[in-house]
């Protein structure tokens, strides 16, 4: 059994119950100063686990993969980081674009290791009985991309279908592509599909009404205030595509329904994760940039956490109306307490 946000049953959400009230405004950003990439899931006990990429935060100090943990999708706190140190099965590189699904009681963390420009990224793998950690690497690489035939191999999703078939989707501006993985989800074992054309990178599948919708970003993601990065989506019935837009293109030959763009208060804003409330409403969560405050001390870019609600019109995703991040305070997510 494979877990996602919005896909655990409530049943098993509200195990554990906590004696506080739940939000009910907020204003992004939600996590501040920095949560980029960020991959989330509710675990068992009722709480939200998000996990983000590698940062030297405005402490000092390297995250790397920083955890936060919440009860109502709007206040998070820092519990730790997945790794003290880099794991040492490659040379060097940078950890980020994490991705985390629970599958027979195990969570399992997908990862990007590489170097600006490293010419064989690589997708490694943690796996923990718990959100919080210890966890266990792998020790190796899943594959990199000398192993599988396709540059940049780098911002992984794991999805696991119902029959628990597994498929690892990812790329970076070389394309979007999908392999099926062995049973453990340690290695690939199918045939390389192109899900999408070079213009995306993060990748991300939320299941709605027999569909899945696949989320991607496009542009730059880390240029400050002159960020591009934007979010698309298209949909399909099937894991491996094809995925067309509202049009009935395809995502593999310049396709994309627009779901996220920058407005005056933020820009950048994309790679996304779906978390599900407890009406059954969906909530956007993504990293942008604040044009105004856009980089942290060390000189990176800074890209907190933002949530903002999905309506779905006609089978599609709208946010906000207009397609861009909110920055005025909303009603938070509903959450039984």
């Amino acid at each position: 059994m494979t877990s996602r946000p919005g896909r655990l049953l409530h049943a098993l959400a509200l195990v554990t119950l906590v004696a506080v009230a739940a939000a009910q405004a907020y204003t992004n950003p939600v996590i501040a100063p920095v949560a980029a990439d960020p991959s989330l899931i509710r675990a068992p006990d009722g709480f939200w686990y998000l996990y983000a990429t590698q940062d030297r935060w405005d402490d000092g100090l390297e995250h790397y993969l920083p955890t936060f943990r919440s009860s109502d999708l709007v206040a998070w706190e820092f519990v730790g980081d997945v790794f003290t140190l880099p794991p040492r099965w490659k040379s060097q590189g940078f950890l980020w674009a994490p991705d985390v699904s629970l599958v027979d009681g195990v969570y399992h963390l997908y990862y990007s290791y590489s170097t600006w420009g490293d010419p064989n990224p690589c997708i490694g793998l943690a796996r923990s009985p718990s959100p919080t950690g210890p966890w266990e690497d792998l020790g190796r690489a899943v594959f990199c991309s000398d192993d599988i035939g396709v540059r940049n191999s780098i911002d992984p999703y794991h999805y696991v279908a119902a029959d628990g078939a597994r498929t690892l989707v990812w790329g970076s501006f070389n394309g979007i592509h999908a392999v099926r993985l062995s049973d453990d989800g340690t290695e690939p074992v199918g045939e390389v599909v192109r899900l999408a054309d070079s213009r995306f990178e993060g990748a991300y599948l939320h299941e709605r009404d027999g569909y899945l919708y696949l989320f991607l970003s496009s542009g730059s993601c880390c240029d400050g205030a002159n960020s591009t990065y934007a979010t698309w989506v298209g949909r399909s019935q099937d894991v491996l595509g094809p995925y067309l837009d509202d049009t009935g293109r395809n995502l593999r030959a310049g396709g994309g329904r627009i779901v996220l763009y920058r407005n005056d208060a933020w820009v950048g804003p994309g790679h996304v994760a779906v978390a599900t409330d407890d009406a059954g409403q969906d909530w956007l969560v993504y990293h942008a940039i604040d044009p105004t405050n856009d980089h942290l001390r060390n000189g990176a870019t800074r890209r907190p956490a933002l949530i903002d609600v999905i309506e779905w019109e006609d089978g599609w995703p709208v946010v906000n109306g207009g397609n861009r991040p909110s920055s005025d305070e909303r009603a938070a997510p509903v959450v039984n307490r």
